[in-house]
């Protein structure tokens, strides 16, 4: 099937309160552009560099995500034009961001990446350290970020049982944070589940879902 075809599909399949994040990460320009041609505006890249490169060439109505691990020391490459940051582990990193956003007068949306998986290869906050940036004095003096959400990545597993025992837990942990009532903190969104599990996530409360190879084939990690 073609990338219109199958973004046409998902568009189909997903409820109305779901955003979809067309992953395209490691795809080239004119794939991008196709989908962008029947509508869509959200792309997901995990590489600073890669998205930098494809902010530059396209449109710029299309709101980029930023869903890899984030080093602060790229962070002010993308601090002109990232529409939201998904993958926030630490306080240090927020403190990058808003200084980098307060450069450019913005204000930059950040989703807290919670560690849901039990792989080790896995960033994130537990949710106890969640709690705590976001009811730190510190937090509050960033004037510059927002955090609207939570994102969580399960284990690369097929016992999906333990995928969904996951999800439940970066719901209810979404669910207990936004209790707080926290300055620059508004949780709205959970980002969670991909290509392979997408369905399950918004079952288990997503959503915010980031599909790549559903949308543009496998990735070619060769380029």
């Amino acid at each position: 099937m073609s990338i219109k075809e199958n973004l046409n599909k998902l568009n189909t399949q997903l409820p109305h309160h779901v955003t979809l994040v067309a992953v395209s990460k490691t795809k080239p320009v004119s794939d991008l552009m196709e989908a962008y041609n029947i509508g869509h505006r959200i792309f997901g890249e995990n590489k600073i560099q890669e998205m930098v490169e494809k902010y530059e060439e396209m449109p710029k109505d299309i709101k980029w995500h930023m869903i890899g691990h984030v080093q602060r020391n790229k962070v002010k490459y993308m601090a002109e034009f990232v529409n939201l940051i998904h993958g926030v582990d630490s306080l240090k990193l927020l403190k990058e961001i808003n200084k980098q956003a307060k450069k450019h007068d913005r204000i930059i949306d950040c989703l807290l990446q919670i560690k849901i998986a039990e792989e080790d290869s896995k960033f994130g906050m537990s949710s106890k350290e969640a709690s705590t940036v976001l009811q730190s004095e510190e937090l509050s003096k960033l004037k510059n970020i927002k955090i609207t959400g939570l994102m969580g990545m399960a284990t690369f597993t097929d016992d999906m049982s333990q995928v969904e025992k996951e999800f439940k837990f970066l719901k209810s942990t979404f669910e207990d944070l936004k209790q707080l009532n926290t300055f620059n903190c508004e949780l709205k969104t959970i980002s969670m589940g991909m290509s392979g599990d997408y369905q399950l996530a918004i079952d288990c409360g997503s959503n915010m879902v980031r599909i790549g190879s559903s949308i543009f084939g496998e990735r070619n990690y060769n380029n």
